[in-house]
C-alpha cells in the first residue's frame, strides 16, 4: 500500500512525536499536559555563629550590636550571628581559649583582656601614650604595618584568625569618693582597669583589681573598688559609672584603646567568601560608628556632663608620667623582636605626627 502524502498538520504531529521520543517522553499522551514535576530543592540551613564581646550590654549596644544586626539583615538568611555580652557564655579572661576550641565562633575584645597567648597582646587595650587620637590606631594599621604584625602573630596560633583592629575611647581615671589632683593621690586606690595600663599606672601606687564587668558598679558602691581606669567619658556615662563616681581625671593616659575582632579559624573557613566580605564590611561600619560616637561624646560630656567634677594633675607632674612611658616602651621592646618592631612603629608614627604639627600634634 502506498503511503499517502502527509498534510501540513500531520507533518507537525509527526515532528512532535519524533521530538517526544528523543526526549524520553514518548509515553506521554499527545495533547495532554506535559508539565514536569517540580524539582525538590532542600534549603540549606543557615550558618550559625556565637560571638561574645568583652563589653557589657549597655556598652555593647554601641560598640557591636549595630554591626551584628546589620550583618544578620544583609546575610539574607544564609548566616546568623548570636551576640553575647561580657561573661555571658565564658569569663572574659577565657575568651581566647573558648574561641580557639570552638566553644564560641568569634570574639570582639582587646588582646590583653582576653589573655591572648601572643607577645603583642601587651599592646591590646591601652598602651601608655601610644595614641593621641582614635584615628592614630587606623593610621598605624593602614600605613605603618601594624596589620602585618598582627596577622603574623596570630598566624602562629592554631585555629585563631585575627580579622581587624579599630579604636575605642581614651583612658581616664574616674573615682568615687576621693579626687586625684596629684600623682600621690593615686596611691592605694583600687581601680578596675585593663591589664597593660594598670601595669604601668601601678608604679604610681594605683592598684588594678579584676572583677566581672557587670559587678563593677556594685563593687564601687560597696567600697571594694575606689574607681575605674577602663574607659573615657562616653562609656562612663553610658554604662552608669558616672552615677557612682564623683570625680573625673582629665589627664589621659592614652588617646585610644586598641580593640580587635577574631574568629575561630575552622568556623571562618566554613563561611563562603561573600559572607566573609560582608562580615569584614560590617566590622568597618562598626569602626566608623565607634569613632564618631566616642569622638563626639568625649568632648560633649567633658563640657556639658554634670555628674562628675573634673580634676587634673599639674603639667609638671604629668610630664614625668609621659617621660616614664618612654622607658616603659623600651622595657616592652626588649621582650621580643616583634614587640620591638611595634614600639619602633609607635616611635616613628609619633615623630611624623609631631613634625606635621597642627592639627596632628
Amino acid at each position: 500500500m502506498t503511503d499517502q502524502p502527509q498534510s501540513p498538520s500531520e507533518k507537525i504531529l509527526a515532528s512532535r512525536r519524533s521530538f517526544m521520543k528523543k526526549a524520553g517522553l514518548g509515553g506521554v499522551a499527545l495533547g495532554a499536559s506535559t508539565l514536569a514535576a517540580p524539582a525538590v530543592v532542600k534549603a540549606q540551613a543557615p550558618i550559625k555563629w556565637r560571638l561574645q564581646t568583652y563589653s557589657g550590654a549597655p556598652l555593647g549596644a554601641h560598640v557591636i550590636k549595630p554591626q551584628i544586626e546589620a550583618f544578620n539583615a544583609a546575610a539574607n538568611g544564609e548566616m546568623e550571628i548570636e551576640l553575647y555580652y561580657a561573661d555571658q557564655l565564658v569569663p572574659t579572661g577565657e575568651l581566647f581559649r573558648a574561641m580557639q576550641n570552638g566553644t564560641i565562633d568569634a570574639v570582639q575584645s582587646d588582646d590583653a583582656t582576653m589573655a591572648s597567648p601572643v607577645d603583642i597582646s601587651v599592646f591590646g587595650g591601652y598602651f601608655p601614650f601610644a595614641t593621641r587620637f582614635s584615628l592614630d590606631v587606623a593610621s598605624m594599621f593602614m600605613y605603618y604595618g601594624l596589620d602585618e604584625i598582627w596577622a603574623e602573630a596570630y598566624g602562629e596560633v592554631d585555629n585563631v584568625t585575627w580579622l581587624s583592629t579599630g579604636a575605642w575611647d581614651p583612658l581616664h581615671i574616674f573615682t568615687v569618693n576621693e579626687p586625684i589632683r596629684s600623682l600621690e593621690d593615686m596611691r592605694g586606690k583600687r581601680v578596675f582597669g585593663v591589664p597593660t595600663a594598670g601595669r604601668f599606672l601601678s608604679r604610681y601606687g594605683l592598684i588594678p583589681v579584676t572583677v566581672p564587668w557587670d559587678d563593677v558598679e556594685v563593687a564601687m558602691r560597696t567600697g571594694e573598688l575606689d574607681g575605674v581606669a577602663w574607659c573615657g567619658f562616653t562609656e562612663a556615662y553610658e554604662v552608669g559609672w558616672a552615677d557612682v563616681c564623683n570625680y573625673a581625671l582629665t589627664n589621659s593616659v592614652t588617646g585610644a584603646w586598641f580593640g580587635s575582632y577574631f574568629a575561630n579559624t575552622e568556623s571562618w573557613n566554613k563561611v563562603p567568601p561573600h559572607l566573609q566580605q560582608l562580615f569584614k564590611s560590617t566590622i568597618d561600619q562598626s569602626h566608623y560608628y565607634r569613632n564618631v560616637w566616642y569622638w563626639g561624646g568625649e568632648a560633649k560630656l567633658r563640657v556639658e556632663g554634670e555628674k562628675m567634677e573634673l580634676t587634673s594633675i599639674p603639667a609638671e607632674e604629668w610630664n614625668q608620667v609621659v617621660k616614664d612611658a618612654e622607658s616603659f616602651w623600651d622595657e616592652i621592646a626588649e621582650t621580643s623582636e616583634r614587640n620591638a618592631r611595634v614600639v619602633e612603629i609607635f616611635k616613628k608614627y609619633a615623630g611624623v605626627q609631631e613634625a606635621a604639627g597642627y592639627p596632628y600634634r
